[in-house]
């Protein structure tokens, strides 16, 4: 089995259990926060619907750099909806996995490098990368959005198993 296919079949698994979190993102709550130091709810969402996109950039690319010296700063989407959130995370989720599919083994180990300011932040291969920057950085993401969704009172659907929401 190729490195693709591999991170696919986690990949698929991940995206549809995130969907189903980011399906229960109120509205009427996208500007609240927990804490004054904490994105608000519609921004955090927005992030994770977003990561799939950045897969694509790792493919596509050797490098990104969010903030290029002498060039515009990466400028994150406002939340508009959960409609329109789940439009763009479909969207990403659908052109990240038809991209990764036909990547050669010899494409995942090519190094790809993330820079911030022209300063490197991290490289790695692109294997690395898309396990790190994609997968783990989501998940990560999704674990503070159902504590986010937790504390707003709205119920949450079974992420690696039941929920207090969801039956056994």
């Amino acid at each position: 089995m190729s490195i693709a296919q591999n991170l696919l079949s986690e990949f698929d698994h991940e995206m549809a259990t995130t969907r189903a979190l980011l399906e229960r993102v109120p509205d009427e709550d996208a500007s609240w926060r927990p804490h004054p130091k904490s994105s608000t709810l519609g921004d955090l969402a927005v992030h994770i619907a977003g990561l799939p996109g950045l897969g694509i950039q790792v493919l596509e690319s050797e490098e990104y750099d969010m903030n290029p010296p002498g060039g515009p700063a990466y400028s994150p989407p406002e939340f508009e909806s959960t409609s329109a959130l789940l439009d763009s995370f479909d969207s990403s989720v659908g052109a990240f996995r038809e991209a990764l599919e036909g990547v050669s083994d010899e494409e995942m180990m090519k190094v790809w490098t993330f820079k911030g300011g022209g300063e490197t932040i991290m490289e790695l291969p692109r294997a690395a990368i898309l396990r790190t920057l994609l997968m783990n950085h989501l998940i990560h993401h999704r674990g503070q959005l159902s504590v986010y969704l937790r504390l707003r009172d709205v119920p949450l659907p079974s992420i690696y198993g039941p929920t207090a929401d969801t039956e056994a």
